[in-house]
């Protein structure tokens, strides 16, 4: 039961933008229901792992980006009892 307490949680408090595109990409068994879906596809360039951007990480492909994205770091903190996430807008 914990677990799919938990599972329910991460689909209700998604805040940062790539858990959006994350959670889009996984199939729904239901035919009916799949076919409806509108799938999230991040355009943008993937940044390099030796080379990070500044500011947030992700904000090179970020629908939401904004200049503050752009020059400062997100802080990794807990929003809620295990609810951890690194977003300024969250």
């Amino acid at each position: 039961m914990l677990c799919l307490v938990a599972t329910e949680k991460i689909y209700e408090r998604a805040a940062h933008p790539y858990k959006h595109a994350l959670l889009s990409a996984i199939p729904i068994p239901d035919p009916e229901v799949q076919k409806k879906r509108q799938r999230i596809v991040l355009k943008g360039d993937v940044p390099s792992p030796v080379h990070l951007p500044s500011g947030c990480r992700f904000h090179t492909r970020c629908p939401l980006v904004t200049n503050q994205c752009k020059v400062e770091e997100s802080v990794f903190e807990e929003k809620d009892l295990g609810h951890w996430v690194a977003y300024h807008y969250g």
